[in-house]
């Protein structure tokens, strides 16, 4: 199983998916990254890239990209996988089961 693949089951898979709006999923060869719909979330955030660090916890940047830019609303390091769902419901707002 890739890095990216486990990512997305940590955050909860098919539920995640359908609970959140996730898409356009990518392997970034140490992670996973992603769009959400802006409408749905805390500052407009509608992307999101999970990098796993050497030290086995995550790198978790919330961002917001426009026509022109790309800005990066939060940045979050040393995240363990079992603070993922949580981290992604604080910073945007959606809930990732019910």
């Amino acid at each position: 199983m890739s890095i990216a693949q486990t990512i997305l089951e940590q955050l909860g898979g098919r539920r995640f998916i359908s609970m959140t709006g996730a898409k356009n999923f990518g392997d970034t060869g140490n992670g996973l990254a992603f769009q959400i719909p802006a409408s749905l979330t805390k500052n407009r955030i509608n992307a999101v890239k999970i990098e796993l660090h050497p030290s086995d916890t995550y790198i978790v940047k919330f961002m917001r990209i426009g026509r022109s830019d790309l800005k990066t609303i939060s940045q979050h390091d040393m995240i363990y996988c079992d603070q993922l769902e949580d981290l992604f419901e604080r910073e945007t707002g959606l809930l990732t089961h019910l």
